[in-house]
């Protein structure tokens, strides 16, 4: 299923937004630094699911992913999940990819 989704790690107290066809398997990867010692989510392993945006296309995962970055936003990301009607425009906004 494709989604795009926002990890959390307490350690950081950052958020990192990606979009993936197999969210679990994505999730095992960043906590293991399969990606490489040198990328963003590699510097710690307890990153958590702070939030799964289920998707009907992997294209429609990867334009959420890019408006959620643009937004630059804590309080944004963090209205997605408080606020579930934000996350139904979205989906309703990227509907057509």
């Amino acid at each position: 299923t494709s989604c795009c989704y926002i990890l959390h790690s307490v350690k950081l107290g950052k958020f990192y937004i990606g979009s993936t066809l197999a969210f679990t398997e994505r999730l095992i990867k960043h906590n293991s630094a399969a990606f490489g010692s040198n990328k963003f989510t590699s510097a710690v392993s307890d990153w958590e699911e702070f939030l799964v945006i289920n998707c009907s296309s992997i294209e429609q995962a990867r334009s959420i992913e890019r408006h959620i970055k643009n937004m630059k936003s804590k309080i944004y990301i963090n209205n997605l999940k408080r606020y579930p009607e934000m996350v139904k425009k979205l989906l309703s906004v990227y509907s057509n990819l």
